[in-house]
């Protein structure tokens, strides 16, 4: 087991003659046996991150560490790391034994004996013991996958690096394997990096989680830490099922006015706000329908589009004066009584409101959250 320490690490390609910035001076620190995820959208730099880790890819600039080693240059084989692929990345022409044994046979100079011994064990932690004498071609996916973590396993390497190894199964076997993996690196306790697009692995699995956007880290925090208290505008509608709802608005005096909203702010919400120009986010299990308009804090609203999804509903809702199919959402139990064309009234607290500088995106004022003493906003 080791820590990881990337320092300042850049990836650039060259597209004919132009450069193109993959990763753009990433910082993180991982503590030793931690599990971190590395999240964000489609082409944001996660996955070429990993690589650079693995040594799959070179380092442009910065540095890479593992433990007390500078590995920058170090080979793949080199670094006491093993992989898990989105592919699985079986030999088919091998059995299940063959496929765990093999890299042990080719890398190290344990006997025999000694890897029958460590691939018995990975069998035994993953369940397989059944399928060693199976070929790929004869196991489903959930198997292959269990194959492919098991091969991982055998090398009790220093670091695992898993991309997107879950993305190839159906959503029931998916959130099964989340729980194994969870339980599995809590045995094991080694220092797992894992890369994903998908938010709820990313929640749900991570002691921390590491946001990019277009190559540039955006926040390195706990899954609630970037929930409540996201550093910026992209973090906070990034993480989050249904997304932040966001309003630009403008601070008039003890009001802010636009998108629909005027909207009255305390004053100790007052002085947290550093510029005119904002974005009011408010997240749709934050809004509340009620029956009449009590407050400023109170507005008069339509019902667009219901989409119930059984022990809560999805509430599409039109505020007056604002262009058709112009809509945010309030995520409500699924036994309110509410249908498209009603008028009902959206009540947004000031305690759950977000604001955000609108020209740069970061995060003026949170909403109020336990945490909030102990997080650090900044890379």
């Amino acid at each position: 087991m080791a820590t990881l320490e990337l320092d300042s690490i850049t990836k650039h390609f060259d597209d004919d003659g132009k450069t193109i910035v993959a990763v753009d001076d990433a910082s993180i620190d991982i503590d030793d046996g931690e599990f971190l995820v590395l999240v964000g959208p489609s082409g944001c730099g996660k996955s070429t991150t990993l690589r650079m880790i693995a040594g799959l890819e070179t380092i442009t600039n910065g540095e890479l560490r593992i433990g007390d080693r500078r590995v920058n240059e170090a080979k793949p084989r080199d670094r006491d790391i093993a992989m898990v692929f989105q592919s699985y990345a079986l030999y088919p022409h091998m059995t299940v034994r063959e496929n765990m044994s093999f890299g042990l046979e080719e890398s190290t100079d344990l006997s025999n004996d000694e890897i029958a011994e460590r691939v018995e064990s990975a069998t035994d932690t993953m369940g397989i013991n059944d399928l060693l004498d199976r070929k790929p071609s004869e196991l489903s996916g959930g198997q292959q996958q269990r194959v492919a973590l098991g091969r991982a396993i055998v090398r009790e390497p220093e670091v695992f690096l898993m991309d997107e190894p879950l993305s190839n199964l159906d959503a029931k076997l998916r959130a099964q394997m989340r729980t194994e993996l969870q339980r599995l690196q809590e045995d094991l306790d080694t220092t797992t990096v894992y890369v994903t697009h998908d938010q709820t692995e990313a929640m749900t699995m991570g002691d921390r989680i590491a946001i990019l956007n277009d190559g540039v880290l955006q926040q390195v925090a706990t899954p609630l830490e970037a929930y409540h208290t996201p550093a910026n505008q992209f973090v906070a509608g990034f993480i989050g099922e249904p997304s932040m709802n966001f309003f630009d608005v403008d601070l008039e005096g003890e009001t802010v006015v636009g998108g629909g909203l005027d909207y009255p702010v305390s004053g100790d919400v007052r002085a947290t706000l550093t510029t005119d120009s904002l974005v009011l986010g408010i997240r749709p299990q934050d809004i509340e329908l009620v029956d009449a308009v009590e407050s400023g804090r109170d507005v008069a609203v339509t019902v667009d589009v219901v989409e119930p999804m059984g022990d809560e509903s999805n509430v599409y809702l039109s505020l007056p004066d604002t262009r058709e199919g112009e809509t945010f959402i309030a995520n409500v139990d699924g036994r309110t009584p509410v249908e498209a064309g009603d008028d009902v009234v959206a009540r947004i607290p000031e305690e759950a409101v977000h604001f955000f500088d609108r020209q740069t995106g970061e995060a003026l004022r949170n909403r109020e959250f336990e945490g909030d003493a102990d997080v650090d906003l900044s890379l």
